[in-house]
């Protein structure tokens, strides 16, 4: 949250409920609208970090208001950002993890997992699609998150069948080793 309020603020000074709203605006329904009170509590940690400057601005027929707009060190801050790659895949993947221990427990059988996994996958397949056909045509940034979002999903779902096809032998002969 922290730094996409600021790539908001590094383009024009804004309130908070200007900030809540070009979010929505950005993304649509396909990232999880977020809530106003975060947003209040994220500009004031970002305010008092130095990375945005507010100041109250006078309103005769409501409360005032606070409009914030970007420091020179929020604006380096935020550059750091854009420049530093975002991370990769995960190899502490929780999912391998529990693939990888199940037998030695007795309590979870492989197969089991992986299809459970599967369900998992393809129900959070079907929700992106109906989220797809659910927003504006438009807003190519949430049909592209939609997208980006589907297509891990299904690399997922090719995983699972390499996990299922490849290691299902080598598994069967370790089940009865401790680990360790």
């Amino acid at each position: 949250m922290r730094l996409a309020l600021l790539a908001l603020l590094a383009k024009e000074p804004a309130h908070g409920y200007q900030l809540k709203q070009s979010l929505e605006r950005a993304f649509g329904a396909a990232y999880p609208h977020p809530n106003i009170g975060q947003i209040y509590v994220t500009l004031g940690r970002l305010e008092q970090s130095g990375l945005i400057q507010g100041q109250d601005v006078n309103q005769s027929s409501r409360p005032n208001k606070r409009v914030y707009e970007i420091t020179e060190d929020g604006r380096e801050y935020l550059a750091g950002w854009f420049a530093k790659p975002t991370d990769g895949p995960r190899v502490r993947d929780e999912f391998f993890m529990k693939l990888v221990l199940a037998p030695a427990t007795g309590i979870a059988d492989r197969q089991a997992l992986i299809n459970q996994q599967r369900r998992h996958c393809l129900s959070t397949m079907r929700g992106l699609s109906r989220l797809a056909a659910a927003e504006d045509r438009d807003n190519r940034a949430a049909h592209l998150l939609i997208e980006g979002a589907a297509l891990h999903l299904q690399a997922d779902l090719d995983w699972l069948e390499r996990c299922q096809d490849e290691l299902a032998d080598s598994w069967s002969a370790e089940e009865d080793k401790p680990i360790g």
